[in-house]
């Protein structure tokens, strides 16, 4: 059973692809593109954030409905990561790494969602 949210591997994986956007965008011409730059990280920032918020609400339904919103956010990520190797922010082999990795975290969000679709029960073991 898993008592916290940083137990979660679609959180280390979205914790990962955070780091890689803030990353990249520190570049000298993204950095510069506030919107784009600011907005990438959001959603970036997102996905993370509602699945740790999703988690600690401890309802399965609520649960869901959170990871629904970081899958979305994953999404984001990868359309956003599309404008920036259009306009020449980022390189083909920084945009094909990172949209790998959020793909991969989209995926396992999407699998961490099907999972408790299934279940008819949610339980976290608190350790606080």
């Amino acid at each position: 059973m898993i008592s916290k949210f940083e137990e979660l591997i679609t959180w280390q994986k979205s914790r990962e692809l955070v780091t890689a956007i803030y990353k990249v965008t520190n570049g000298k011409e993204f950095s510069r593109d506030f919107g784009l730059r600011d907005q990438i990280q959001r959603a970036a920032v997102s996905i993370m954030s509602n699945i740790a918020e999703g988690f600690e609400r401890a309802g399965r339904a609520e649960f869901h409905q959170f990871l629904v919103i970081a899958k979305g956010s994953c999404a984001e990520v990868r359309s956003q990561l599309y404008v920036a190797l259009d306009i020449g922010y980022i390189s083909k082999t920084e945009f094909d790494s990172i949209h790998a990795m959020a793909v991969e975290t989209g995926r396992i969000i999407g699998g961490l969602r099907a999972s408790l679709k299934k279940r008819t029960e949610f339980k976290v073991l608190r350790t606080e």
